[in-house]
């Protein structure tokens, strides 16, 4: 039998080819998510350190200025030293739970970043259901937090728990009628859609006019969610030491710090896509239009003009919850669900019927 060498050769070459392709498709999958886990990390840092500093303003006292020039360093610092604190286990808790309960937490938020766009084609994923994606994952958060007080075997960790799902039931009913209520008027479920869709007018078009009693509603039911004050019972110290988190210590309390830092920054971006606009850059027409030519021809350029943007707006929405947070007092639990069930659904509910008989009538 004679082997034919070129054939051989041309075979070796083919399946070089083939691998260096299935690299390259790896590559191309895992180089942008680590890119955004990169920007959500540090994301993550800036809105702690500004937190400090905000609440440090409001309470006219001094923020922290030592771990590096302004304190900016303080936040990986903090982080540093959960990592290499000791990570103890409660010993009649259910081990599993109690350790599969933060990173519930920590994934299910994770996930919600892959469906926003930070910039025009600048998304991990564009998918034809992102917002309703978006509330199905964020949904799976309070499971977490059940697993979490009561794998703890602690009275305070398990009120903690049911506290946190029913706050988060109570309010996930009129944050997703205030979505459905922005689909309608997009006429898609796609966050870049949504986002297009508001840039036809300008500034004017931005949903914040179209539908301010929705935004209303979904400013306060995101706080709920991100459980900040006035809305923070499930970890209210005066009742509840901590809450869910009273038996954690070292990464694992980290993680749930984390997601807490997570949900408010999703939260923010959430609020810039679906009422102020997104990336656009909303001003008048004459220099937008220039902006779009200089976008056309370098789309680096406009892709990095978008995120800051997008970035702008989202972190004007993030001082006003920080500043809320060391403004308001905190709401009894009967207060928290009465304004959940008896004020914000009826009025979501409202908006949506608005809006749809609003865009029944445009027909």
């Amino acid at each position: 039998m004679i082997i034919d060498t070129t054939e051989i050769q041309t075979i070796h070459s083919f399946s070089r080819l083939e691998s260096l392709k299935e690299v390259y498709r790896i590559i191309s999958v895992l180089v942008p998510i680590f890119i955004l886990v990169l920007g959500i990390t540090l994301g993550v840092l800036v809105i702690v350190w500004l937190e400090r500093e905000i609440s440090a303003g409001i309470q006219q006292r001094i923020g922290p200025e030592y771990a590096g020039p302004f304190g900016i360093l303080q936040a990986l610092a903090d982080g540093t030293k959960l990592l290499f604190k000791e990570n103890l286990l409660p010993s009649r808790g259910d081990i599993w739970l109690f350790s599969i309960g933060p990173a519930i937490a920590v994934i299910s938020i994770l996930l919600s970043y892959s469906v926003i766009p930070f910039s025009y084609r600048f998304i991990l994923a564009d998918l034809s259901i992102g917002v309703f994606l978006w509330i199905t994952i964020s949904s799976l958060a309070p499971v977490g937090l059940l697993m979490s007080g009561y794998g703890s075997n602690n009275k305070y960790s398990f009120l903690g728990g049911l506290r946190a799902a029913a706050q988060l039931i109570s309010y996930e009913i009129p944050l997703t009628l205030c979505v459905l209520s922005i689909s309608l008027l997009s006429n898609s479920l796609s966050t870049v859609d949504i986002v297009e869709a508001q840039s036809k007018y300008g500034f004017w078009g931005w949903n914040l006019w179209r539908q301010p009693i929705g935004f209303i509603v979904f400013l306060i039911s995101s706080l709920a969610e991100c459980e900040r004050l006035p809305f923070d019972l499930p970890e209210a110290e005066e009742e509840l030491v901590a809450g869910y988190q009273t038996e954690y210590s070292g990464i694992k309390f980290g993680l749930f710090y984390v997601a807490s830092y997570l949900n408010l920054l999703v939260s923010s971006l959430f609020v810039t896509i679906l009422y102020l606009g997104g990336w656009n850059l909303s001003i008048p027409y004459t220099f937008v239009t220039e902006i779009s030519d200089i976008n056309k021809r370098s789309q680096v350029f406009g892709t990095i003009i978008g995120i800051f943007i997008t970035l702008a707006k989202t972190y004007l929405f993030l001082f006003i919850s920080i500043a809320t947070r060391w403004t308001l007092p905190r709401l009894r639990m009967d207060q928290l669900l009465n304004l959940g069930w008896k004020f914000l659904l009826p009025i979501s509910l409202g908006n949506l019927l608005l809006t749809t008989s609003s865009q029944l009538h445009s027909l």
